[in-house]
This record gives structure tokens, sequence and C-alpha cells, in this order.
């Protein structure tokens, strides 16, 4: 199959010169299973096979796409496209700079992120998973919910500038489970992600939604009232807040747009506490990196922050092109995040709320509908949801309410940050929409910030 995707693309780029038409072609190909239980049995069980191609035709400072569904058996259907992209050039506005076409100096085979195990897995493997993920939990109140999404990503690319191609495979696998209760309305959660079949484990799951139950059925439940609180990030609200800075942070092109809380002059200066350190590694696996950008530059790790000094925006091509900047090999569907761990010794829940404390604490595991409120201060809310905790400095606990934050990244990675875990996990960020695009974030398990607000609370579940 690679052989025929390759000669595809040779094929269609020897068609676009014999036309004079100065083209990329970014082919994706995905192979997606989806799993979905509701109300303790599946509800969906689908999947599908589809084949993308984008095709963008140059002239000088014109660019126009033309995206199809397709199939490698038609490929008088592709060269329509090239057409098609070639006569919309002609009657596209001119960018106001010089956008660059790749032209790629090598072929480069990445195929390190494909596991044939992960790719070969079947229906019955993924309902024993969910089986042993909550084997002995649930009850007529207590019922299951969840999603096992699982596939192969196959991207290509190639150029009229260069014979050369690009070709990247993967596999991945997200998996939540969510156990809730039928009359109180409280749901808890546990998620995986894996890379290869040998990274699927439902005994760890398991282990993390037995111990919620048992608080969450057991220990009291109170509406907190609004204020300051000591609180502690699960890897769930971790990833997702560094999910966001992907967008309102260290991007070069946002922060010229004015959509960064991060100003220009800020590279080499303090931005955020001397423990936090964040890397695009794309040297991790479990992050499906990309070892090259859709440029051809080679992609090796890149320190955003270390000990809280910013050290770059990351820049793609187009942005660079259109900004005067140099490209940082961030033309990529994904970074490769990865916030290094610190030096508490905790790496499970139980061990959490098992820690001596001065103050209560307000574990948060989830951050529901993040949204921002204000990108140039980097100002963002969501709610609590899924399995929160007041871990009582008597060493009681409690179940609290949902709660509402609205707080800048700047607070809350900044001075107030107490620390880090040393264990990190690996939390999968993946969307469902769109074309397949498996991404992944390795933080630390938990982190500790003080005297952060909370500006609503709940009365009930």
């Amino acid at each position: 199959m690679k052989e025929l995707i390759l000669q595809t693309l040779c094929d269609l780029r020897a068609y676009a010169l014999s036309k004079n038409v100065d083209a990329t072609f970014f082919y994706h190909e995905e192979e997606s299973y989806l799993m979905r239980f509701a109300n303790s049995a599946i509800s969906l069980n689908t999947n599908e096979h589809l084949i993308r191609l984008e095709i963008t035709a140059y002239e000088d400072r014109k660019r126009a796409s033309y995206e199809m569904i397709t199939d490698l058996s038609k490929l008088d259907e592709m060269k329509q496209g090239v057409d098609i992209a070639a006569e919309m050039v002609k009657h596209a506005q001119a960018l106001n700079y010089q956008p660059t076409v790749p032209a790629y100096g090598e072929t480069h085979i990445d195929e390190t992120s494909y596991d044939a195990a992960l790719a070969g897995i079947g229906n019955e493997e993924r309902l024993g998973y969910f089986n042993q993920a909550v084997a002995g939990l649930e009850t007529d109140e207590i019922r299951l919910s969840g999603i096992f999404s699982c596939g192969v990503n196959t991207i290509a690319q190639i150029t009229t500038r260069s014979e050369h191609l690009q070709y990247f495979k993967s596999t991945d696998a997200q998996i939540s489970v969510v156990l809730s209760h039928s009359t109180l309305k409280w749901e808890v959660i546990a998620e995986q992600s894996a890379q290869k079949k040998t990274e699927l484990n439902p005994a760890l799951l398991r282990r993390d939604l037995a111990f919620l139950l048992e608080r969450y059925l057991h220990d009291t439940p109170q509406q907190l009232p609004v204020g300051s609180y000591d609180i502690v990030f699960g890897s769930a609200a971790i990833a997702e807040l560094i999910s966001i800075m992907n967008y309102i942070g260290f991007d070069g092109g946002s922060m010229k747009r004015g959509f960064s809380f991060i100003a220009e002059d800020q590279v080499g200066q303090q931005v955020f506490s001397d423990k936090f350190n964040l890397t695009d590694d794309p040297t991790r696996l479990e992050t499906f990196p990309f070892r090259r950008d859709m440029t051809g530059m080679s992609r090796e790790p890149f320190p955003i922050f270390e000990q809280g000094i910013f050290n770059s925006f990351t820049w793609s091509q187009d942005d660079a092109d259109e900004f005067g900047a140099t490209p940082t090999g961030h033309t990529v569907m994904h970074n490769s995040l990865v916030l290094e761990g610190g030096g508490r010794e905790v790496g499970t829940l139980e061990e959490l709320v098992n820690l001596p404390r001065e103050n209560d604490l307000l574990y948060i595991p989830f951050l529901h509908y993040m949204n921002i409120v204000n990108p140039s201060k980097g100002l963002i809310t969501a709610s609590s949801r899924f399995g929160a905790l007041l871990l009582k400095k008597d060493g009681s606990v409690a179940v609290p309410y949902n709660v509402r934050i609205t707080q800048s990244l700047s607070d809350i990675f900044g001075d107030r940050l107490a620390w880090l875990s040393r264990t990190q996990t690996v939390y999968n960020t993946s969307m469902s929409y769109g074309a397949r695009n498996p991404t992944s974030i390795v933080v630390p398990a938990f982190l500790q910030v003080n005297a952060l607000e909370i500006s609503h609370s709940n009365s009930s579940y």
C-alpha cells in the first residue's frame, strides 16, 4: 500500500509539471474505529476508511487549495483536482507576502509510530478492555459510558519543486471510561492513551475508578464557598491547560496577531515559575510525533520554557513567511509537548489523598468546557468535572459539587505553582472532528497551585 501511495503522488506531480502547475500534494488516509458505550451497553460501534487529498496550487503570491475525498484507484479524478486547483489560483487574491513552496531535499519515510498489533485490534478486544476496566463496579445505579477510539493514520507529501517525498504512519488509541450515578448524577472518569498495544492497561483504569467510586459513594457531598483554594490539578486538567497554550501562548503567528499573552520582548525573560519546563519533543513516540515538519525541516527537542524562562516562539513556515521570522520546524499537525515533572513523590490518586497536608486541598482532575476569556491576558475559564475531591487538612475527604475557575495561565503556572509530581503520564487530547490527528501531551500526574480563586460553586451535582 505504501508503494502505491508514493507512486500515485509521483504520478500527480508529473501531471502537474506537464500542465506547468506549481503545486503541493498532501495525502491523508485514516482507518478509524469507534466503540461507544451508554447506559452500560454498546450504543455505537462503527468504523470508516477515508482518503483525503489536498492540492495547493501556487502562482507567485497567489495560493489556492482544493481538497477531495478520493480513492487510490481514481487517479484521473485526482488529476481533475489538479486542474481545479490550477484554475482556482488564477482567481485568488494575492497575499501580502511570498509563500514558500517546500522542496524536500531527501525522501523521508517514518513508520516508527506504527504498531501492527494496535492496528489489528478488533471488536472483541475493545469490548474485553471495557469489561476489565469496570469489572465488578457496575450496579443498577452505577452505569457505564465511554469510548474506545483507535486507528491508523497515514500522511504522505510531494511537491513539484522536488522529486522527494515524505511519508508518516502511526497508530493510536484513546479510551475514556465514565461511571455515573443514575439518580444523583455524579460522574467519575478514568482515561488512557496508547501508541502501541502493550500500552493498553485496563487494570490501571479500574484502580482509579474503584478508588473514586469508594469516595463518591461514602464521603459527604458539599457546596464549596467561593473564594481562594489551594488546588491540585490532575493530568487531564494539566494537559488541557498546556494544550490551550498552543494557541494563546508561544505560537509566533498568534503573538503577531495579538492573540497571545506572551509579548515579543519576553523572549529570554522569566514568564512562569522556575519549576516550569516545557519542551516540544518529537523523540517521544507516545506523542505521535513528526520527526520532520511538513516543509521537510528536521525536528529535534525544542525547549520552549526552561525553569520558567521563555526561550522562543514556535514558527510555522507560513507564519514565518508572513511576518519575516525564521521557521522553527513547527509546520506540523500537532506539537509533541512534554511538561517536565517535579520533585513531589506522588503517582496515584490514592497516594495524593494520603499525603499529609497543612491546608485543605481541592483536587480537580478534569476541566470541562474550557474557553478563552481574554487571549492577550491568558485568561481562561472552565468548570471542574468527573471526580473532584476536597482533601481536608484533618485527613478527611469530602466530595465537592462542581466549581468554576476563571484564571490566567500566568497565575496558574507562575509564582503560585507549589509543586509538580515526579511521575509523568500521557494524556490524549485528540479531537473527534475532522481528519484523524492523534495528539497527546506528556504531563506530571499532578501539580499544585496555591491561592486560586473559585468564581462559582454549584449547589448540587
